[in-house]
């Protein structure tokens, strides 16, 4: 089961001089099998790494069009059992990285380090649990060095540098940054305050960043990496296609295709 680090796909970036692309899904929307193929389609069509959400029935970090896709998934018949399916078949197909982005009550009900170990065993690169404070993730931190995986967090503007000085020393493979204060979801543009928190964070490490939270147009990944980010997470934007074209697969693949190809090629300009 050969798969990237992280590590590997940012010096990758580094060395040719553009940015990363992370798209997010949520495995099992609208079902197990369209699901599937439509992470094989961000995959073939530009995306560095993926982003990979369990359903869950009360996912307060996310917004509608997350919360949509949760329940779409569970309609479908999803379960953690058929996600780890999911990531295990997506290993196969790809060595890209890939993350998953859950909430903490899915991986305490199963076990911390089973969860993790679980997820090792699938290929997956790393964790985060959003709902989970560093100051109380030493058991899931534990369990990600036990396994190799790496533990990511997320920072915003209420982070204060003590906090992010202490969340830099813990983190692995990226920080992601919410550019928004609130709920996930696409909006019309960023925020200027988002700027300004790349370039604070930045200058306090080396370690990648990327921005997600709103990130849903080609302009957003330019200004974000032009403000010192390595990288831009989408969400919201490519579920709402998935959403706007449940009756006919045909343009939902092609449109999610168009997308992530313009999304990525804005990291190279």
């Amino acid at each position: 089961m050969n798969k990237l680090s992280y590590s590997e796909i940012f010096e990758k970036s580094k060395n040719n001089d553009d940015g990363i692309f992370i798209p997010f899904i949520v495995a099992g929307d609208p079902d197990y099998k369209t699901s599937l193929e439509i992470a094989k389609t961000l995959v073939d069509n530009g995306a560095d790494a993926l982003e990979i959400g369990f359903p869950f029935s009360d996912p307060v970090a996310d917004g509608p069009s997350v919360q949509n896709a949760d329940i779409r998934a569970f309609d479908g018949g999803m379960t953690i059992a058929k996600c780890f399916e999911f990531l295990k078949e997506l290993r196969e197909y790809t060595d890209k990285p890939f993350g998953l982005l859950l909430y903490y009550n899915l991986v305490y009900k199963h076990g911390i380090d089973e969860f993790y170990k679980k997820l090792s065993e699938v290929g997956v690169n790393a964790v985060l649990i959003a709902d989970l404070p560093p100051e109380e993730a030493d058991d899931a931190i534990k369990a990600a060095n036990n396994h190799d995986l790496e533990q990511i967090f997320i920072v915003s503007q209420a982070t204060s540098n003590e906090r992010l000085k202490d969340i830099t020393k813990i983190v692995g493979g990226f920080i992601y940054i919410a550019s928004v204060m609130g709920t996930t979801g696409a909006r019309g543009e960023v925020e200027h305050n988002t700027t300004e928190l790349i370039k604070r964070i930045r200058s306090h490490t080396d370690i990648p960043l990327c921005v997600g939270f709103g990130i849903s147009k080609p302009e957003h990944v330019k200004e974000v990496l032009d403000a010192g980010a390595d990288g831009a997470i989408v969400g919201s934007a490519l579920i709402n296609i998935i959403a706007d074209n449940l009756e006919n697969e045909d343009v939902m693949f092609a449109e999610i295709a168009d997308y992530i190809t313009l999304m990525k090629d804005a990291t190279k300009e």
